[in-house]
């Protein structure tokens, strides 16, 4: 494995034309190591974020939640990571990415187990966003840790795939471990213990490395950032009992005005949190855009299904996982095949690609629950989930790719910020549509899924029309 030298490696497609310095690190970097410690407890945050898709209905039940507040119960994991990711990515390039790490995993599998432990919606969804804090740490460390470990093209090109895979093999095993346990409550207990397991086997073994510039915390940019963003997925999130309702309404206009604070807050500050010239890179911009539309148009719409199927099919738990497991086991194979492709197609136009499959099958799936047949479901799964592998084997890379080398952390967590805004939206958007029609669930879900493939055409049109300069 070659070893860094700061002062002579650069790279001459960080933004703007400036030189990118390699990350410092502290000890020699154990590649397969790190791929696969920061695959795992990927993994494991996936799942932990996929379980309740299975599980909503005992859930539900169980805490005596009623229908308006059960995009809370969903909700409450991207809330916790739309709010933290940007600043959990800053925090691990500036204070060290194995420290971030393992402390996001070990809080992971406490929160997990306190998730199943509660007794109320409340009490649940406080650890749900706990849980969330907690992957936030993992995902946007994890790159950042893996840039460091695979500094050459070909190696990066090679851990991203294999990271973006288990991205969708967590989507994938999440429901099958909640569904095959006794009840909800034992599968949160599983994958807790499991977390905390991954996080004692990264101890010694993982080397720290973080950026070589120091500087203090952007504590003032950390807190408004995070407090707007919390106030945005609120009322996302309360949005879909009534857009016009007072609370709604000042939710809206607090976020407005602390990202307006958040934005002169960095203008002036020496080191901000995120260099604000980024908005200005097309390759930051169709990042931004894929990662939004992804939670927009697929996590929203895959999130509230598997609920669907329950409720208008009379599927079991473990039958929804299997049936889930379609798509998300085909999500998993492609993004691990996907690196093939990225020496002759560039990201832009793998995820232009899988947002228009996306579409496609979600089109395809129109008026399966109304007949009452899942077997109609087969095709629009089969092609939504190559495209849900196309996108997340492209994401990564492009995050990474978007940013200076040493703030690989950054771009990631400014990515998965926007992917989970997106997908707190649509997940409110997706049960508002499939709950709110006259005709039904069947219909409501009709429109949803009319809804989500005009999303994803939307967003392959947003990364294709944002070319790099020449």
């Amino acid at each position: 494995m070659p070893r860094f030298n700061e002062r002579t490696l650069t790279d001459a497609h960080a933004p703007g034309g400036a030189p990118r310095t390699a990350p410092r690190t502290e000890a020699p970097p154990h590649p397969r190591v790190t791929l696969a410690l920061t695959s795992a407890a990927t993994a494991v945050a996936l799942m932990t974020y996929t379980a309740p898709m299975v599980t909503l209905p005992d859930t539900a039940a169980a805490l005596h939640t009623p229908l308006s507040a059960q995009a809370w119960l969903l909700n409450g994991t991207p809330l916790g990571l739309a709010a933290l990711l940007l600043v959990a990515g800053s925090l691990a390039d500036d204070y060290g990415r194995r420290r971030i790490f393992l402390s996001g995993t070990l809080a992971l599998g406490v929160t997990t187990a306190l998730g199943a432990l509660a007794t109320s919606t409340w009490a649940f969804t406080l650890a749900r966003i706990a849980q969330g804090a907690a992957s936030a740490a993992i995902l946007a460390s994890s790159l950042g840790l893996l840039v460091t470990a695979f500094p050459t093209p070909r190696g990066r090109l090679h851990a991203t795939g294999v990271w973006g895979a288990f991205v969708s093999g967590g989507i994938a095993t999440g429901p099958l471990v909640a569904g095959a346990m006794p009840n909800w409550r034992w599968a949160y207990g599983v994958l807790g213990a499991t977390a905390l397991v991954v996080a004692g086997l990264g101890l010694g073994r993982l080397p720290e490395s973080r950026s070589p510039r120091g500087r203090r915390p952007d504590v003032a940019g950390a807190m408004t950032f995070g407090l707007a963003l919390v106030a945005l997925v609120a009322a996302l999130t309360l949005g879909r009992d009534g857009w016009l309702r007072a609370p709604v309404g000042l939710l809206l206009a607090a976020s407005t005005a602390l990202i307006g604070i958040f934005t002169a807050i960095e203008r002036r500050a020496a080191a901000p949190m995120i260099d604000l010239s980024l908005l200005r890179s097309p390759r930051f911009l169709a990042s931004a855009s894929g990662g939004l539309f992804t939670g927009l148009a697929v996590i929203g719409l895959f999130s509230f299904l598997p609920a669907l199927l329950q409720r208008r099919l009379g599927l079991s738990a473990m039958d929804t996982a299997w049936l889930f497991l379609l798509w998300s086991g085909l999500s998993f194979t492609v993004a691990l095949q996907a690196k093939r492709l990225a020496g002759r197609v560039a990201p832009r136009k793998q995820l232009a690609t899988g947002f228009l499959l996306h579409a496609i099958g979600a089109l395809t799936m129109l008026g399966a629950m109304d007949a009452g047949s899942w077997t109609r479901l087969l095709p629009g799964l089969v092609l939504g989930g190559t495209g849900s592998g196309l996108l997340n084997a492209a994401l990564p890379l492009l995050a990474v790719e978007s940013v200076p080398t040493a703030r690989a952390a950054m771009g990631s967590g400014a990515q998965q910020t926007f992917r989970y805004i997106g997908s707190c939206a649509g997940v409110a958007l997706t049960i508002a549509l499939a709950t709110s029609s006259g005709g039904g669930l069947a219909r409501g879900a009709d429109v949803a899924m009319v809804v989500s493939a005009g999303l994803a055409v939307v967003g392959a049109g947003c990364v294709v029309g944002l070319r790099e300069r020449g």
